[in-house]
């Protein structure tokens, strides 16, 4: 086919514009090329075509070549490739010829508007097998009936915008391998186009939460006198993650507050009930559960999530909680040691024989040993007792060389990198902090790093949202929220030591989940894109309790059902991300951590942000009930005075730094 290719003006920041030009269309080709202590080569290709057109099968894009230029010879090994919907990048290593570590990212974002036209999805399609690797762009699927969704005349798509970052120091182990990736995806991060967030009232989505909580009779059921959460709507039989997952939000909201919420005392009068004292264990369901269950059977993780809980509220000073979860602690260990750290799918508490071993890809709960050892460190910290450390320690180096196959459920996997955070700063051992990088390059693996427009997802973010599971199809509110504090934990453990690009990714994964997570109340949707039929219960769009099934395709939402046990989330994310002032007539939202915060004076003081380096924070003050806003000021360190919004009467908004110290004063 005849074509033409010139060189066009290149823009501010590219370092090459090609334009191409065929019967089919023109093509334009932008490379830029850069980075400081990471070098980086970006090629972005469009299309605009001269007549509708159907696209055939293309190869893939990337070819790693050896000194003759040749693929074939090229050795070298895949570490990391797009599974499912999440971010379209392979992590890959050339040995021969030494070349060092390749991170290809695909900004899936640019290319949704070839998804809509054709009728197709990038899933799976970054990765292939040895030497051809790359991007396989989707083209419509082949069959008796040929294609007809066309890509129209004149219209102008996005065929590829590929980031690749090269590390010319290939790593000695999977401790580094996991921290060079990480580096590297946060170079590639800070290359694309982020989608803005909006500022999400919290705070009264949680009180929504909690009169539904109160009052919806789906909500709850009442077993010996006492009441039990449901785990979705009027359906499902209590359980003691469901019960300690509500009741632990409640008590975070009652510290904020300053006095317990009366459901409090209610969901904590039954848990006794799932205590078992020959065991000495909290099983999994009540003991008057119906036939249709196995009432001696437990996931792994659901053994261990509830002492998490306990051991939480324990450590916050309620007694009753940290006696009960002293109680359960010897069957945990005595569970760990059984499967020697590497734990089934599904057991019986009462022998320990495994109902289910693997998953589908013949992994177990790859994760569980980091929850396991956030528990123990726990234990260490209530008791001092060595023995805990020593646990953990064990449950943790078990998990050694599982490489980007650590990830079983992303909130697990956040409760390791917690885990191994705080054994750092307990041992000072660097090998732990450094095995913290291993379960976050797993969960980021697992990650969206793109805004989906496919179907119904144009309704909402599935931006920096992780799968539930390794091989799941969508993103689901409790492990969210979940691995939301998480990550508060590991970066209070952190310190300075933390990479700085490492540090970027978790600030920015809470700071998106705080603004994706409102689409998961089926009042956030349109009526139209909720499932009808539903696994679980029902969803009704009156009551306050999210969705647990938000998908990147755009598939309908809350198929899984309504998901009475994250009833928690807003409440997890109004005490952590609202600060009251003590007497000023405002409270202060921000969408990232405030490591520090000092009352200077009476009109004066100054918060701490330790998000990345180059990227933004929403800061927001919210008036008050019967007060209004002052006059306000907000200074960087560096002395720059910022200019707010103002939102109505109610709020002024601010897009501040999120590393760094700033200043803020009021009127009277």
């Amino acid at each position: 086919m005849n074509f033409k290719c010139s060189t066009t003006t290149a823009q501010p920041g590219e370092s090459k514009r090609l334009k191409v030009e065929s019967p089919l269309g023109c093509h334009e080709v932008v490379i830029t090329a850069g980075g400081d202590a990471l070098g980086h080569v970006r090629l972005t290709v469009t299309f605009t075509p001269s007549v509708p057109m159907l696209v055939p099968f293309m190869p893939r894009d990337l070819y790693p070549l050896d000194v003759n230029d040749d693929p074939t010879s090229a050795k070298g090994n895949v570490e990391a490739a797009q599974r499912g919907l999440n971010s379209g990048l392979l992590y890959f290593r050339i040995d021969e010829p030494a070349f060092g570590n390749v991170l290809y990212f695909q900004n899936l974002t640019a290319m949704n508007g070839y998804y809509r036209a054709t009728k197709t999805s990038p899933d799976g399609s970054v990765g292939g097998l040895w030497p051809e690797l790359g991007y396989l762009l989707p083209s419509p699927a082949q069959g008796g009936t040929p294609p007809s969704d066309a890509l129209q005349a004149g219209v102008e798509v996005c065929l590829s915008d590929a980031i690749v970052v090269f590390r010319h120091r290939a790593p000695p182990h999977e401790r580094e391998s996991a921290r060079q990736f990480l580096q590297m995806l946060g170079e590639a991060y800070k290359l694309i186009d982020l989608p803005r967030t909006n500022y999400r009232d919290w705070i009264a989505r949680a009180e929504r939460t909690l009169a539904d909580l109160e009052s919806a009779p789906e909500a709850s059921i009442r077993h010996y006198g006492h009441r039990y959460i449901h785990p979705y709507t009027a359906d499902e039989y209590p359980d003691s993650m469901v019960q300690l997952s509500v009741l632990a939000a409640v008590f975070d909201w009652g510290r904020w507050k300053g006095e317990p919420h009366p459901l409090e005392s209610e969901l904590r009068a039954g848990l006794k009930r799932f205590y078992d004292p020959k065991l000495k264990v909290l099983r999994r369901y009540l003991p008057n559960v119906g036939d249709d269950k196995d009432a001696d059977a437990v996931d792994s993780w659901y053994l261990y999530h509830p002492m998490l809980n306990l051991a939480r509220m324990g450590l916050a000073g309620d007694k009753p909680a940290a006696k009960l979860f002293l109680d359960c602690i010897d069957f945990s260990i005595k569970a760990a040691r059984h499967f020697d750290y590497r734990w089934p799918i599904q057991y019986k508490v009462t022998d320990f024989s495994i109902i289910t071993a693997t998953a589908n890809d013949d992994r177990g709960q790859t994760d569980v040993g980091g929850l396991y050892a956030y528990i123990m460190l726990q234990a260490h910290e209530l008791t001092g007792d060595p023995k805990f450390l020593a646990e953990a320690k064990a449950a943790i180096d078990t998990a050694m060389g599982m490489r980007f196959n650590l990830n079983y459920q992303a909130n697990l996997t956040a409760w390791g990198a917690a885990a191994c955070m705080r054994l750092y700063r307990i041992t000072n051992d660097y090998t732990y902090a450094e095995q913290s990088y291993v379960y976050l390059a797993s969960f980021f693996h697992n990650c969206e790093i793109w805004e989906s427009e496919l179907e119904h997802a144009v309704h909402y973010s599935n931006f920096l949202g992780a799968t539930c599971l390794q091989d799941a199809p969508y993103m689901a509110i409790y492990e969210c929220f979940d691995a939301f504090t998480a990550f508060e934990v590991f970066l209070d453990e952190c310190g300075p030591d933390l990479d700085p690009a490492v540090r970027m990714l978790v600030a920015e994964y809470c700071k998106y989940a705080l603004d994706r997570a409102w689409f998961y109340y089926p009042d956030a949707l349109p009526p139209e894109i909720l499932a009808t039929e539903n696994r679980n219960g029902h969803i009704d769009r009156k009551l306050s309790f999210p969705l647990e099934d938000l998908y990147p395709d755009g598939q309908c939402a809350g198929q899984v059902g309504q998901e009475i046990y994250g009833a928690g989330a807003a409440l997890v994310f109004a005490t952590r991300s609202f600060h009251p002032v003590e007497s000023a007539p405002f409270k202060l939202f921000c969408d990232h951590f405030i490591r520090a915060s000092e009352r200077t004076s009476d009109f004066s003081m100054s918060i701490v942000l330790d998000g990345g380096e180059t990227c933004l924070a929403a800061l927001s003050f919210v008036r008050e009930k019967r007060r209004k806003l002052p006059k306000l000021k907000v200074v960087t360190a560096g002395g720059d005075q910022l200019h707010g919004h103002e939102r109505e009467a109610d709020r002024i908004d601010f897009n501040v730094p999120a590393n760094g110290r700033l200043v803020i004063s009021w009127s009277d």
